[in-house]
Order: structure tokens, then sequence, then C-alpha cells
């Protein structure tokens, strides 16, 4: 009896050291969820909207959210890592709140959210377009990175002022507050502090999932060693309209001059704009068939951004497999490289092409050209909008007459293709985009970049204020 005594005992260690992560087998990681009930967690309103069901927090019904009130660190968290393991059912809404406190009613008015999201879709009049990632309403992720149905990771590091929030090991977030946080008045006390972990059950309609729940404290004076970004009236801007479900989308990104992929990131991380890489795909550039489109989504594969085909020239549709093309995000073409009525190929950036007698015809062929392209080209998306050649661009205003801004507008509502906010162009002007926003157009905004700066998308920002423009007037990939 006594050597079944000590057999056990040993197994029982060998169980604890090697069972499921987050029951005590890494050092320094603490547990809290025994998967089995809600013992060291309360629910506020509605708690039927949280059960364990096969060691994991369901969490699907009316608004409610589950606050860990354990004994580990009193349940008042500073520095810390906290993994949890999460699945999403298709359709769900669901979160993970940090440095938050208990309260009674409502979504929880202190700390941060990060957003758990993967697929839903709109509800009334309000579509969700923050996704699984996101630190809610401040660095936004707009693309899903993980699946439903499907398990995956979310890691949140917490270092002084630093919040870096990684899901299956990819850095999606590192952001580090500043002195004045900039709020609207709901989410004014929105900052870091101390506070404890809570999950959101955010509708019926959603069913999310928590297990492996664990954290690991770190010293209360380690302090970070992010940079904070610069409060001006920028910032403040992405930060408003990041809150107001606002998508702050680059789709018009290059790899170009150097930049590579890991300092786009990096900057998108800095700035909080979300950022669409796009290659150059036709004659003459660098991918012109389905071999480099696959070596390029391949390169591109877990990469944190919207993966787009700038289509050049009127022959791309000739090039490519449906197949092929299908394995972008979007795609967006322009009308700056066409073959004119004497079947001259022209790229109207390049002055040296360009020889214009009669510009009154010249645009009357360039906007049958523009309509050609929002009819039969399969695009998403028509960027460098209005461009004109640098020998005729003084006379914008008088050749993009109201009836011909007024047929590239109807070409793009009819084929249900966004027009681009362009930023290295500054085009189209406010007056085509109020008019295009009258007639239902969506719009998106890109930099097109030729180097490696890649701004803060001035004029597209600018355009958005000016002319007014909302979440529903904006084009999103998949959304």
């Amino acid at each position: 009896m006594k050597h079944v005594m000590i057999f056990l005992s040993v197994l029982s260690v060998i169980c604890f050291c090697w069972g499921p992560v987050g029951f005590g087998v890494e050092e320094g990681w603490i547990s809290l969820f025994n998967g089995e009930n809600l013992e060291c967690w309360t629910v506020n309103e509605n708690p039927g909207s949280f059960i364990v069901r096969d060691g994991a927090i369901v969490c699907n019904g009316p608004r409610s959210h589950l606050f860990y009130s354990g004994e580990t660190q009193n349940a008042a968290f500073k520095n810390f890592e906290f993994q949890a393991d999460v699945m999403t059912k298709p359709g769900a809404n669901s979160g993970i709140y940090i440095h938050t406190k208990f309260q009674e009613t409502g979504w929880p008015s202190t700390g941060y959210e990060i957003q758990v999201n993967n697929s839903q879709i709109q509800h009334g009049d309000y579509k969700e377009l923050k996704k699984t990632g996101s630190l809610y309403g401040i660095r936004n992720v707009y693309k899903a990175v993980v699946k439903d149905n499907e398990w995956f990771n979310v890691h949140i590091t917490v270092i002084g002022k630093r919040i870096q929030i990684r899901v299956n090991d990819t850095l999606l977030v590192d952001y580090t507050e500043p002195a004045q946080p900039v709020r609207d008045d709901y989410h004014k006390n929105w900052r870091l502090s101390r506070g404890t972990f809570a999950f959101q059950a955010h509708d019926p309609e959603s069913t999310a999932m928590y297990k492996n729940i664990r954290v690991k404290p770190l010293p209360d004076d380690l302090e970070s060693d992010g940079e904070p970004p610069v409060v001006d009236e920028r910032y403040k801007q992405i930060i408003q309209l990041s809150g107001d479900n606002f998508p702050v989308l680059d789709l018009h990104t290059h790899l170009k001059g150097g930049l590579t992929i890991e300092e786009a990131l990096e900057n998108s991380r800095k700035v909080g704009i979300f950022y669409g890489v796009a290659p150059n795909c036709g004659l003459g550039f660098p991918i012109q068939d389905d071999a480099g489109i696959d070596q390029f989504i391949e390169e591109m594969k877990d990469k944190p951004v919207f993966l787009g085909m700038q289509a050049e020239g009127r022959e791309w549709v000739n090039m490519f497999s449906k197949e092929a093309i299908a394995k972008f995000d979007y795609v967006f073409t322009d009308a700056m490289t066409f073959t004119d009525d004497n079947g001259k190929r022209v790229h109207l950036w390049i002055p040296a092409e360009v020889e214009i007698e009669d510009k009154q015809a010249f645009m009357e062929m360039y906007v049958k050209r523009i309509e050609s392209v929002l009819s039969d080209e399969p695009i998403n998306i028509y960027v460098n909008p209005t461009f004109l050649p640098a020998c005729i661009a003084e006379d914008y205003d008088e050749l993009w007459t109201e009836e011909r801004m007024m047929k590239v507008i109807n070409a793009a509502v009819k084929n249900k293709v966004a027009i681009e906010i362009n930023a290295r162009y500054r085009l189209p002007s406010a007056a085509f985009i109020k008019r295009a926003k009258k007639a239902g157009v969506k719009f998106t905004m890109g930099t097109n970049n030729g180097g490696p700066d890649l701004g803060r998308l001035e004029y597209s920002l600018d355009m958005v204020k000016e002319c007014g423009l909302t979440w529903q007037d904006m084009y999103v990939p998949g959304s």
C-alpha cells in the first residue's frame, strides 16, 4: 500500500507539471480559471450569459460581463502578461478587458478592451469593423487574422504605459499611452492604472469561449521602454475616427524604395493606420503571371495586412487567372495606363509620353476610358481618381466639369466600385467627393507611396473631415 501511495504521489506531480497549459505548468504563470465553474469570477447583469462547458467559459446571451474577483494580486493587476485560448462561433462579438473594475451594469467604463470579433455581421444600422486583437477604438485591426470555430491564443502584455497584443504570437498592437490620452466622454477613464480582467457577453447572437486563462504578474516598478505618440491634431483625428468605428485604412501601400513589410507593420502600430499592401501586377510590372501572385501571397502569409492587387494597364484582365486574382483581399486599378485612339500605349504620369493638342477632346476620350474600366474590369476600387497629366493639371477645375464627374460617379455606383481618396496626388477634389457621397459611392483612402515614407494619409483625412464622411461611406475588404 505504501508503494502505491508513492506511485500516486509521483503521478500527481507528473500530471501537474505536464498538464494543460494554464494550470501551473509554466514558471510564474497562475491559472485564473479552474475549468469547472465560475469560482473566483463575478457576473454583473444577466448572469445566465455565462456558463462553463467542456472546460471553457462560454459567453452567450444578453449583454453581461464576467469579472475576475479571486485572490491573485487581490484582483488588482498593474504589470502582467495575460493569456487565454479563445474560440468564436460565426458572427460572434466579445472582448477581454484589462485594468477594469466591477460595475453593476453597462459596458465597462475603466481600463481597455481587447476586441474579439472575426466575422460579426451588421446589426441594425451598425456593423462592428474592429476585429480580433484590436485595442478597441485606439489601435484597430480591420482584418480577421484568425478563424471562427478554431482555438487561438490571445497574449496581452502590460508594462508601465505600454500595451502589446499578440494573437497566435503575431504582434498586432504595440501602444504606449501618452501622458494626456485622447478620449471621448464615454471612454474618458480608459487608461492604464490597475485593475482586474473581464470577459464580455455581447449579445444573444454571439458565442465566444475562453479557456486556459492565466496570468504572470510582473513587478509593479517595471517601466515601459515604449515611445508614446506625439499628441498633435492628426493623432487626435485618428483616435477620434478609430473610436467612431471609422476604418482608418491605407489600402494603397507599396513595398517600394527599400520599405519592408516589417517596417510597414511597425509604422502601422505607431500611427494607428492599418495597411493594405499591394504589388503592381501587369505588363512591364513586377508581377506578370499567376506564379508571381502565388509567390507574393506566400511571402505575406500570416502578416496582419490586407493583400491588394494593383492591376496595371488594360491588358491585366487577360494575364491572370480568376483563381489567382481571388487570392487577394481586393483589386484596384486606375486609367493612367491605356491605349489611345491611335493604338499607342500611354502612361499618363510620365510627362514625356503625353501629348495633348485638344484638352476637351482628351477629356472626352479619358472619361470614356474610365467608364470602361469601371464597367468592364473586375475591380473593387478605382484609384488615383480624376488624375490629369502634368501638362493640363492646372486646368483641373475647368476640365472636370460636373457632367464629367457625374459620368464617373454614376459608373462607380452602378458597378459597385469604391473611389479612392488619394493622399499622394491629393485627388479627387472635395467637389467630386461631395457629389459622390450624395450619389452613394463608397470610398477608400490610399497613400500610393513611391518610397519608404508612408505619411499619415493627410489629404485623405482632411477630405474625410471636410466632406463629412462616416464609416458607412467607406469600403472595407470582406465587409
